[in-house]
C-alpha cells in the first residue's frame, strides 16, 4: 500500500469515519465520495487525538476553504 497526507475538511469526518450523513447535503456526500474515489483511497486515518490540530486552508482535498486536519490516506 502507498500513503499520502491530504487536507481533509473537518466537516466531513462524521461521514468518512462513521458513515453519518447528518447535516450534510446530497451534494456534499457526492463531493466526498468522488474525491476519495479519484485518489483511490482505501483507508483514511487521522493523527492520534493529542496530535490533531485543525487549521484553516484555502486548498482542502475537496470543497471550499475550511478547517482541515492532515490525514494519512492509504491507497493501492
Amino acid at each position: 500500500m502507498n500513503k499520502t497526507v491530504e487536507k481533509i475538511p473537518t466537516w466531513a469526518f462524521g461521514y468518512i469515519f462513521n458513515g453519518d450523513m447528518t447535516g450534510l447535503t446530497d451534494e456534499e456526500v457526492r463531493l466526498i465520495d468522488e474525491a476519495l474515489k479519484r485518489i483511490g483511497a482505501e483507508l483514511v486515518c487521522t493523527p492520534l487525538d493529542e496530535e490533531v490540530q485543525p487549521y484553516f486552508t484555502r486548498y482542502p482535498l475537496f470543497g471550499l476553504p475550511t478547517d482541515v486536519v492532515d490525514c494519512v490516506i492509504l491507497y493501492k
